[in-house]
């Protein structure tokens, strides 16, 4: 059940270009725990090692693959309990 691929859906929305680099947009919705979260994920293609003229297949893969990684590595912490 570690696996947030397996037990939440992790959908890609769209690659976007902006002022900083080229990024492959990723939405996570999903259970935890008991508690239910979604969260949007932006992945840098060059921190992916990967080439926009690379096909669509492998990009979603690789940046899927760096976008879950990093997720379930975060630390998340309330906005304005940190004070308490």
């Amino acid at each position: 059940m570690k696996d947030l691929a397996e037990n939440n859906l992790v959908r890609f929305k769209n690659i976007s270009k902006k002022k900083e680099g080229i990024f492959a947009n990723f939405r996570i919705k999903g259970i935890r725990n008991g508690t239910v979260f979604s969260a949007s994920i932006s992945v840098d293609l060059d921190a992916a090692d990967v080439d926009p003229s690379d096909p669509l297949e492998k990009i979603i893969e690789e940046c899927a693959r760096i976008g879950v990684k990093e997720f379930q590595r975060s630390e998340l912490q309330f906005e304005g309990l940190a004070s308490l």
